[in-house]
């Protein structure tokens, strides 16, 4: 399955010299340890530093910048209890967060003080995989001279540039912020996706740095899960990943099942229920309202945060299909995720989710409400034509993977200490 241009090719990959440390930035986790619910760019940053681990352990190290706004290295043994706990928290929702245990938090926040910062003994590069402090330039500069390395960056996204309506206030110029800084620091930048990247290019040609290498790794899978079987005759249900907030456009998903519920017959199948998983997020008062009183809802909408990765895992892979008709995208993981289930895809057409699924989804204008609600009632039905087309198509699609992104990462690596 073509999943996009991936460069450089397999063959060409480089590998960090034995002498490169890398120095991997933890700042998001630690901003996050009052959350029992992980983000997406929550979870990229557990990625690399397991990842890491596996792949170049006697050269990586740790760093971040305290909630006390100092920075610092979280020695090695300190850091991997603090990752243990972290994924234990998610994946299986075992203990508590330390949001409401004053004596946990403080433990947690003495696990990951921040230490000094050793003398290089050979190349070394700065690695981030989140926007966290990227909005002070001060900051990564100071970072970037005490640590005396190259700077290397994931990039996620430029959506509260490109679609500034559906940022919280203030969040378009706090990303710019935050673009410039990458365009004018880092030495190596990674992108999630193409259409990330060509979006971001033009501030580079701004800053008068067009020569940065700009290379795109798809986001992967954090393992590959045995496709799901449901069971045909349990009663349908679709799930749709994400935060309630405008960009992910449930709207159109709630008046479609209030209209889908108000055309139901008792003769014919019966109505699937809607699964709502993830937060409710900023600006949402009209899905709000009708998740709350819309009464043509109850009993098919069910909404779900805060459940460890285990349940949603579950959730999807039972589902008839995933439903994702966001107006914008930076790459679109819970795609692959449903993919990699044997679970069909129902999304917008989106470059960026066109990256993430290939040919196997369906997609749709995210405006195209007429059109929404005849492929789901397709994908309702086990038996139709459509559904099984793209089952078809699933069962060629290959899911990304995270060797194969951080193979990709550390090539560039190798790229910047070797200059």
């Amino acid at each position: 399955m073509e999943r996009g241009a991936m460069q450089p090719a397999a063959g060409d990959l480089r590998v960090p010299g034995r002498d490169v440390e890398l120095v991997l930035d933890l700042s998001r986790l630690v901003s996050r340890i009052r959350h029992a619910t992980p983000t997406g760019v929550d979870r990229v940053e557990l990625a690399y530093a397991r990842e890491l681990q596996r792949r170049v352990p006697g050269r990586l190290s740790f760093a971040a910048v305290h909630p006390t706004g100092i920075y610092g290295r979280i020695p090695t043994p300190r850091a991997e209890r603090f990752l243990d706990g972290v994924e234990g928290l998610w994946t299986a929702g075992r203990g508590r967060p330390p949001r409401d245990n004053w004596f946990a938090l403080l433990r947690t926040l003495t696990l990951v003080r921040p230490g000094p910062v050793p003398a290089p003994k050979g190349p070394r590069v700065f690695l981030q995989s989140s926007p966290h402090h990227l909005h002070r330039p001060n900051l990564v500069r100071a970072i970037l001279r005490r640590e005396n390395a190259s700077f290397a960056c994931l990039l996620h996204d430029l959506i509260p540039i490109e679609f500034p309506e559906y940022a919280r206030p203030g969040g378009n110029e706090l990303h710019v912020q935050r673009i410039r800084t990458i365009a004018g620091l880092a030495d190596a930048v990674i992108a999630n996706s193409r259409a990330t990247a060509e979006a971001f290019r033009p501030w580079l040609e701004e800053a008068g740095r067009g020569d940065v290498p700009v290379t795109v790794a798809h986001l992967g899978l954090e393992e590959a899960p045995e496709p799901a079987v449901p069971d045909p005759s349990a009663p349908p249900y679709f799930v749709c990943i994400g935060t309630i907030e405008p960009r992910k456009n449930h709207l159109l998903l709630l008046n479609l099942w209030r209209q889908i519920a108000e055309a139901r017959t008792s003769e014919g199948p019966p109505v699937p229920r809607l699964v709502l998983i993830g937060r409710r997020g900023w600006e949402n008062e009209q899905v709000v309202d009708m998740l709350d009183r819309c009464p043509a809802l109850a009993g098919l909408v069910e909404e779900h945060s805060g459940l460890p990765d285990a349940r949603v895992r579950a959730l999807l892979a039972g589902a008839r299909g995933l439903l994702l008709p966001s107006f914008a995208e930076g790459f679109g993981m819970p795609v692959p995720e449903a993919l990699a289930l044997g679970v069909p895809v129902l999304c917008s057409d989106l470059p960026a989710l066109r990256e993430a699924g290939g040919e196997a989804p369906c997609y749709l204008d995210p405006l195209d409400g007429p059109g929404w609600r005849r492929a789901i009632g397709a994908l309702a039905n086990p038996v139709d034509p459509a559904r099984a087309a793209q089952l078809a198509r699933i069962a060629r699609w290959r899911a990304p993977t995270w060797a194969e992104h951080m193979s990709i990462v550390l090539d560039q690596v190798a790229r910047v200490t070797a200059r």
